[in-house]
């Protein structure tokens, strides 16, 4: 067990981040080559080893925190590792992407600081890796059904390697010409280096799984072209087929001046910005070098474009957020162990202030219109306050921003539209317009039995943390599909959402 006094006499410290001046002149990782070892063996001794680890309740995953914590005390690092990846597919992903509402449930955080998990988590896996701990693990039997995942975000990665392992012949077909989704080309390599990705892909070439790229299963427009391949004979060649292809369908921004040149949605310039990354062109071609730059959307995919528009060499960044700025500490209507809308710095945030002097973020503003040059180039944008609870303009707030750049952040609305995968398969939306399926992740309405729905194109846009469990939990579905019965984890059902105030937990009600 960790220290029972530890959380009394050992203060909360984080692994801090490389100084701001030498990550913004590169592109690696923001915390890559800090000492880790000692400091998280000693943040992991302040685990509390509590009766109720509130800390599974916060993390759908239902990660056995408080026993690799204490592994990860006594510098047991085979255990933690072993007992990280029993619930967790991709701890190098989690450790490094996810926002930790494992730590906001932590039970210290009552009336304390909580123990550095996510921090623990990171060092945990990554001393694994350098001690070789990283082997297949294929299966000893072979059930002779097969498995389609289509798409190779975090959730069709999670089910792909859950299946495999269960002894089912698994390919995973992707669109792009590399795996990995959004960790691929969505996100920074300030965040996460693509090696981390790209050894966790060999392990489950390894084991057994298939990869198909350039496969673009359903058609861009549904006519099914030769790089393609039909939804339906996919379903018909395969025992079980699981959708995972993401919410993909971005959220656009109807205002006057959206047709000037200068203005594209974040993804279209992370991908490019990744591009280039992975060596494929040497300049991208959409920069943010020498121009003002302006981030429509307060997420974190504003704060991943921001991140790169400063290591491009913008002249400034402005990120907009039509909320209202949080306060320090949780509200009344979010108690603890919920995760609360708190204010934050993110790693990027931290960059423009250290260069800007001032947090780069507008708070609780809107964008009214966009200004062109002769040209037809965005030269300016125009904005407002707004109403806390209307989000309606405040007459008078109108203020001009220079942009020469305008990056439209604002999140997505489901699966994509476009394409023939919908109809081959016999898929149906929603209300909220993410595919619908039962609490088992069966597509709903009984047109595609078979066919199973994981990640953020049944749930919606979510966390990787979420992608991941429901990976795994549609992994479980479908090997009872197939063999009648599973001793797979199933960490979430489909319906399964975060915990709030006055809404429904995983295990039931507040």
């Amino acid at each position: 067990m960790t220290d029972p006094f530890g959380f009394l006499r050992i203060p909360r410290e984080p692994v801090p981040a490389r100084p701001v001046e030498e990550r913004l002149g590169d592109w690696r990782e923001v915390y890559a080559g800090q000492a880790l070892l000692p400091l998280v063996s000693r943040q992991a001794d302040r685990c509390m080893d509590c009766g109720i680890p509130f800390c599974h309740t916060g993390c759908p995953l239902g990660n056995l925190i408080p026993e690799w914590n204490a592994y990860a005390a006594h510098a047991d690092w085979r255990a933690a590792y072993e007992r990280l990846h029993a619930t967790d597919n991709f701890p190098e992903a989690t450790g490094r992407l996810c926002p930790a509402p494992c730590e906001d449930a932590c039970v210290l955080t009552i009336n304390a600081d909580a123990v550095t998990i996510k921090n623990v988590e990171q060092a945990i896996v990554d001393e694994g890796l350098r001690r070789g701990y990283m082997v297949p693990s294929p299966p000893e039997r072979h059930s002779g059904k097969t498995v389609a995942v289509i798409g190779s975000g975090p959730a069709g990665l999670a089910a792909a390697q859950q299946l495999t392992r269960a002894g089912h012949a698994v390919t995973v077909h992707e669109r792009a010409d590399r795996i990995g989704g959004l960790l691929r080309y969505g996100i920074p390599e300030f965040k996460m280096e693509k090696a981390h990705l790209d050894r966790r892909i060999e392990q489950m070439r390894a084991e057994g799984t298939v990869f198909v790229t350039g496969h673009d299963v359903g058609g861009a427009d549904g006519t099914v072209p030769a790089a393609a391949a039909d939804a339906a004979a996919l379903r018909r060649r395969c025992d079980a087929v699981v959708v995972a292809i993401g919410a993909g369908e971005r959220r656009e921004l109807p205002v006057p001046g959206r047709e000037l040149h200068g203005i594209h949605q974040a993804m279209e310039y992370l991908t490019c910005a990744n591009r280039v990354r992975e060596g494929d062109w040497s300049a991208s071609p959409i920069t943010a070098e020498g121009r003002h730059v302006v981030i429509v959307g307060g997420g974190d995919t504003g704060s991943d474009c921001m991140g790169t528009a400063l290591r491009q060499g913008a002249i400034s960044v402005v990120q907009l957020d039509i909320n209202p700025e949080p306060g320090p500490g949780r509200t009344d209507d979010e108690p603890w162990p919920v995760y609360p809308k708190t204010y934050r710095i993110s790693h990027a945030h931290d960059e423009a202030r250290g260069r800007g002097g001032r947090d780069p973020r507008l708070f609780a503003c809107a964008t009214l219109r966009f200004e062109g040059d002769a040209a037809g180039r965005v030269r300016a944008l125009h904005l407002s306050a707004v109403e806390p609870v209307g989000r309606s303009p405040v007459a008078g707030t109108e203020r001009v921003v220079p942009a020469g750049l305008v990056l439209l952040a604002l999140g997505f609305s489901g699966p994509e539209r476009a394409g023939g995968l919908r109809e081959q398969l016999g898929l149906e939306y929603d209300e909220r317009g993410n595919y619908a399926r039962d609490a088992g992740f069966a597509a709903s309405g009984g047109r595609a039995p078979g066919v199973f729905v994981a990640g953020d194109a049944g749930r919606g846009q979510s966390l990787v943390v979420w992608a991941i469990a429901e990976g795994r939990a549609a992994a479980a579905a479908v090997d009872r599909y197939l063999t009648g019965s599973t001793s797979l984890p199933a960490p979430v059902a489909a319906h399964d959402r975060p915990m709030t105030a006055l809404g429904r937990m995983r295990y039931g009600y507040f």
